[in-house]
């Protein structure tokens, strides 16, 4: 089997593509969660705290020059990312938990008892022998 066809055979298998499928519905989600954060969440969250727009809350350590960018550590950008991640990790928390609670566990199948520890079965040897007289 060629390389094509090696390829074609891997990429067929269900995990695949339900992998495929996750990637596809997360970076969808990830938008929604981003749109949500940016335009729902921090404005009441600014307006409550002063009127601070957090995504162009920044500490500019080097001002814009001629002939030079403005250096600045983006926070607001890095807190709205924190933000959009916790809704992220707690909806798929939410969804991995509900399926948990759909699937039940297979019960444990009986397989033969462990044996008895070593004294016991010394002591059971000497009580069959004691029957036996």
């Amino acid at each position: 089997m060629g390389m094509l066809g090696e390829f074609r055979q891997f990429a067929m298998r269900g995990n695949v593509m339900d992998l495929a499928v996750g990637v596809v519905i997360g970076a969808a989600f990830g938008k929604i969660v981003t749109a949500l954060v940016d335009n729902v969440i921090m404005p009441p969250i600014g307006l409550i705290i002063g009127g601070v727009d957090f995504s162009a809350w920044k500490w500019v350590l080097r001002a814009a020059e001629p002939g030079h960018p403005e250096v600045a550590i983006a926070i607001g950008v890095f807190i709205n990312t924190i933000i959009q991640f916790v809704i992220i990790a707690a909806a798929i928390f939410l969804m991995v938990r509900g399926l948990n609670r759909l699937v039940k566990p297979k019960p444990a199948e009986a397989g033969p008892p462990p044996p008895p520890p070593a004294d016991v079965q010394l002591l059971t040897e000497i009580r069959d022998l004691l029957k036996q007289r």
